[in-house]
């Protein structure tokens, strides 16, 4: 049986509150185009890179021949200035981050947000916290296990030795296609039990023991 030796985290709806930020953006643009975004549209962008969001929120106002690019930077922008005016931490999350590094552990973000996104919110987070950062667009996105195998890949670390922490359908199939047991906490998305992952309500008052016991459990 492995050791847990890294934690590697997503960061939308996981470690920060910022997927309230992303319904802010999303609905001016909707509003913008002259329509309103369905709330079963919203939850299937939850987790996914930007193409997908797009095409998901296309498809929902019935909208044809945009410049899907010059659309995701517009949305990336005004996402970025809602970065700026401040971010807030989802229950527990930095406290379970804290002591995961004082255990020593090692740690990766793996996000399907771009990396001008992620900087910015490092700045909330914290760059010193993390070993490895890897972001959308960098590989192939989530529910691909690409993003977890590169921050593997980056700690040197093999997917029995990790914990993937997620609160996304896409986030979560991810994790487990790379190998890892993951623990999910659901923000913005139902998620469904399945095999190799641990549902909890919160991170809010989890310790690193508790992280060591569900890696413990997922390689029985």
């Amino acid at each position: 049986m492995s050791t847990l030796r890294a934690v590697l985290w997503d960061m939308d709806g996981t470690l920060l509150d910022s997927e309230k930020v992303w319904d802010v953006s999303l609905e001016q643009f909707a509003t913008m185009l002259g329509g309103v975004l369905s709330a079963d549209a919203r939850e299937a962008m939850v987790g996914t890179n930007m193409a997908k969001s797009m095409d998901v929120f296309y498809a929902d106002l019935g909208i044809t021949g945009r410049d899907s690019d010059a659309d995701a930077q517009w949305l990336d922008d005004l996402t970025g200035d809602l970065f700026a005016e401040g971010l807030i931490w989802r229950p527990g999350a930095r406290e379970l981050l804290i002591a995961v590094r004082r255990a020593g552990l090692r740690t990766a973000l793996v996000t399907a947000t771009s990396r001008p996104l992620v900087e910015q919110a490092l700045q909330t987070m914290g760059a010193a916290h993390f070993d490895a950062v890897v972001c959308g667009g960098e590989t192939a996105d989530k529910p691909d296990p690409a993003p977890y195998r590169q921050a593997l890949s980056q700690l040197r670390m093999d997917a029995h030795e990790a914990l993937v922490i997620e609160d996304s359908p896409t986030g979560v199939a991810a994790g487990v296609a790379a190998g890892c047991t993951v623990l999910a906490v659901p923000c913005a998305a139902r998620l469904p039990e399945q095999p190799g992952v641990f549902l909890f309500e919160s991170l809010s008052g989890l310790t690193v023991e508790d992280l060591r016991t569900v890696h413990r459990e997922g390689q029985r």
